[in-house]
């Protein structure tokens, strides 16, 4: 029975075919057997797709006629653009503000400001004095001589015009004096009167003088005594401020943290209360001694002067009456 059915399937095979290929229909053939591929580990050798116009991260080239790919734009870090943002300047301030110079100003309380308006001032006037002064420490013994050998000889217009010719207030005594007995003189005063005028004269622009050069001494006497007052004001302050910080915080953290803000603040102002102080205090001083130097050099000048003077009109009286007994 079986064999009756194998026969009848292949005669009924090859009508079918035959009827396939006059309809025009092809039958696919089954794939010829190949061996399997060699299976490698995974990523050896992948081959990743490329899409036109992009490359992957590694860097790969594009394909050839693909359009070169856009650059990406680097964007910036967030503290850049808050620096840009204006930020960065105020960070910049509040730590030049609490820092150096600066801080320690704001630290040491409301005190440091008057002190150090004090120590500016101070500053300006013993630069201004002592371009003032610095004339008088000129050596004027050798104006002094020449005047007086000029008396001597009896040119007194010449002596004058020497005086005039210096700078100085040396000179500008002396040519007071001279310019009074040489008017006195003219007008035929004795020689008692024309003494008293004369020293009367270089006593009046003397006192001038002193009063010009002594100009400003008294805010440095003034600062040299207010800088320090105002520095133990501020360690007085700085005290009462720690303790009051001490009191406020009472047990919440150790006293010396407590109070270290207030120590600061009272050292502070002291310290720069001497620092103003003692400056001020040696300027007005020296600048002191030397107006007292020259006090001293211009009383001798006028001392040589009157002596001059008075001699050179006993001279003249002498003459006088020597010439009215022979006459």
């Amino acid at each position: 029975m079986t064999q009756l059915f194998l026969v009848l399937a292949l005669l009924t095979q090859d009508p079918l075919d035959a009827l396939d290929a006059k309809q025009g229909i092809k039958k696919a053939t089954p794939p010829a057997a190949t061996a399997p591929a060699e299976i490698k580990p995974p990523g050896a050798n992948d081959v990743k797709p490329s899409i036109p116009g992009f490359s992957d991260s590694a860097g790969q080239a594009a394909p050839e006629g693909a359009p070169p790919a856009e650059a990406k734009s680097e964007e910036k870090p967030v503290e850049e653009s808050v620096s840009d943002s204006g930020i960065g300047f105020w960070d910049w301030f509040d730590k030049v503000m609490h820092t150096g110079a600066m801080g320690l100003m704001i630290r040491g309380g409301i005190f440091m400001w008057p002190i150090l308006a004090c120590g500016i001032l101070m500053t300006g006037v013993i630069i201004e004095r002592y371009r003032t002064l610095k004339m008088l420490t000129t050596d004027a013994s050798g104006l002094r001589q020449q005047v007086t050998e000029l008396l001597h000889d009896d040119k007194v217009e010449d002596a004058l015009a020497r005086c005039d010719s210096e700078q100085g207030p040396v000179a500008a005594i002396l040519s007071a004096g001279l310019r009074k007995f040489v008017v006195l003189r003219r007008l035929g005063y004795d020689s008692g009167k024309v003494e008293e005028q004369v020293i009367k004269a270089m006593d009046d622009y003397g006192v001038h003088i002193v009063a010009a050069l002594e100009k400003h001494l008294s805010i440095l006497a003034t600062v040299s005594s207010v800088a320090p007052m105002l520095g133990f004001l501020g360690t007085v302050s700085g005290m009462v401020n720690g303790f009051d910080h001490i009191v406020a915080t009472l047990g919440e953290q150790n006293i010396v943290k407590a109070a270290a803000d207030g120590i600061a603040e009272a050292l502070l102002t002291t310290a720069l209360g001497l620092i103003v102080g003692i400056p001020a205090f040696t300027a007005y001083n020296y600048f002191t001694g030397i107006i007292n130097q020259f006090v001293l050099d211009v009383e001798e000048t006028a001392t040589e002067l009157i002596e001059t003077v008075t001699l050179q009109l006993a001279i003249e009286k002498r003459e006088a009456e020597t010439d009215v007994a022979n006459a």
